[in-house]
């Protein structure tokens, strides 16, 4: 019930923004790198867990709840960071190469690193807000219950549900916003995977999630180019691994079959 009344308030906060993007398209121009005014409904899902922390009436809870966005010290295998910063460059380099393998022309990256410092910090701001909710408020509870993989999975449908109006309000064809509802899902689980191995930090999770963006609005060239197809792949290759390395329960222990028996990792 936690986990339904989170999402069922993440798109009654949204749905009037869909609408007045709709019918009021030239507000887009006010927004950074032309997305569109739905854009803003990246803080919907932390207005959402600030209401139902405020209600379940827990003392300091929202002051709590907004203080995760910066747990780094949860993070003590700092080898997560390389996960966490430089997964995302390597897909989107992979995508980029992907792309010129379908014979599409490409010319060589070349994104001014002023540009992409800009980027992070619009991005980073965007993430604290998507992430308070989805790691900071409604994941914990649902894994509990449903395990580590059935949570992400769960999460991971919400989350590429809620952005189909966005994609279709930024006039994505039905293959483009089909291949990145894909790689949505896949995305979650991945960041699941991360969170549960980094001492459920939201700091980690809000750090992904800009790398996200940031990788795929500067590569190559200010984003110009893009397949959620290709990513599509390396990302459900990535899941795979993932499944087959670690228990689906929680995402953390790690299955190292030298001598086929299971040992409990927490380590990449």
């Amino acid at each position: 019930m936690k986990s339904l009344n989170f999402f069922l308030l993440v798109f009654a906060f949204s749905i009037p923004i869909w609408i007045i993007t709709a019918y009021a398209p030239d507000i887009a121009q006010y927004i950074p790198i032309k997305l569109p005014l739905s854009s803003v409904t990246t803080f919907c899902p932390m207005l959402a867990a600030i209401i139902l922390v405020k209600r379940e009436g827990r003392k300091g809870g929202v002051k709590a709840l907004m203080a995760k966005s910066f747990d780094f010290k949860k993070i003590k295998d700092k080898r997560w960071y390389i996960v966490i910063i430089f997964f995302m460059p390597l897909i989107a380099l992979l995508t980029f190469w992907f792309m010129k393998f379908e014979g599409i022309f490409l010319n060589e990256p070349n994104t001014p690193i002023i540009t992409v410092l800009i980027y992070f910090f619009i991005f980073f701001i965007g993430a604290i807000g998507e992430e308070i909710g989805w790691s900071g408020y409604v994941i914990e509870p649902l894994q509990e219950k449903l395990g580590a993989l059935n949570a992400s999975i769960i999460i991971g449908l919400v989350w590429a549900s809620w952005h189909i109006v966005p994609f279709s309000q930024a006039h994505r064809s039905s293959e483009w916003m089909f291949w990145q509802f894909m790689s949505t899902i896949f995305f979650r689980i991945i960041m699941v995977w991360i969170f549960n191995n980094t001492g459920k930090s939201v700091f980690a999770m809000v750090l992904f999630h800009t790398m996200i963006n940031v990788s795929f609005f500067s590569f190559p060239n200010y984003g110009t180019h893009y397949s959620p197809f290709g990513a599509t792949i390396f990302l459900f290759l990535t899941v795979i691994l993932v499944v087959m390395m670690w228990d689906t329960k929680t995402l953390t222990r790690f299955y190292f079959s030298k001598n086929s028996n299971r040992i409990q990792e927490s380590k990449i």
